[in-house]
């Protein structure tokens, strides 16, 4: 059955369409909503088309690194629900879930939109930030629509007071802020056409697959998948990350 799709596919890329009616650069419509969890320090649920991811920020006080000992901690996981697609199964995070986790951390941490050093709170304590994913609903390219609902918690997230090396609960201190936005854009190959922000139909037949991650002026990830493509090929697509990050940013800011 693959076979017979990959085939149909390559027949329907060639006249320039694609199964959905876009064109190869586009994405599916896009939809934010943060503080979707009032318990949460920040959240977050982005929607591209029908897949849909939920971030939650949490902070607690942690001992630092021993290699920064004067800065907090930042943590990412993220889990794959059993109920947002057939072909998740409950259980220990998987290869895909630990994949996730750290693509978006990656984007993230790479970007140094977050002073971890305002974290710090006397030797051996800091705060610790934890972004944990909730992939709710898996309709194809869950990667880019957990990277959107992250940087999207990050925006709505308020730091809490500390009080005697405590974290009071349900205080604010102040916003987090983050001073830069990453977002990540997925491409995968089908035959000779690259497809941005792929569907789940689409994902079934891929034979090549990346993720760039960018901000508004440097690619802060990039996460090479199946299969393989040509330097040309690479810049093509880091122009594409560069031209519908600006545009989800917009979304964003909105």
């Amino acid at each position: 059955m693959s076979h017979i799709r990959r085939d149909v596919m390559k027949k329907t890329l060639v006249n320039g369409a694609r199964f959905d009616g876009r064109a190869m650069d586009e994405f599916r419509p896009i939809e934010i909503q943060r503080g979707a969890i009032t318990t949460a320090e920040g959240s977050a649920i982005a929607k591209i088309g029908d897949t849909k991811v939920l971030a939650a920020i949490k902070f607690d006080v942690v001992k630092p690194f021993n290699d920064r000992p004067e800065e907090g901690v930042l943590t990412t996981n993220a889990e794959l629900l059993p109920a947002a697609s057939p072909s998740f199964e409950p259980g220990p995070p998987n290869e895909y879930s630990i994949e996730l986790a750290r693509v978006v951390d990656r984007a993230i941490r790479s970007t140094e939109c977050i002073d971890t050093k305002s974290f710090f709170i006397e030797p051996e304590k800091a705060l610790g930030l934890y972004i944990d994913l909730y992939v709710l609903n898996h309709d194809g390219n869950f990667t880019d629509a957990a990277t959107l609902a992250a940087t999207a918690a990050l925006m709505d997230t308020k730091v809490p007071k500390v009080e005697n090396n405590k974290i009071v609960r349900g205080s604010v201190d102040r916003m987090l802020n983050p001073s830069r936005l990453a977002v990540s854009t997925t491409m995968i190959k089908v035959g000779d056409y690259w497809l941005l922000d792929p569907s789940r139909d689409e994902e079934k037949v891929l034979e090549s697959t990346i993720t760039i991650a960018t901000t508004d002026d440097k690619v802060c990830a990039v996460q090479k998948g199946k299969g393989a493509l040509t330097k040309t090929e690479f810049l093509d697509l880091i122009d594409i990350a560069f031209k519908r990050g600006k545009d989800i940013r917009g979304i964003l800011k909105g």
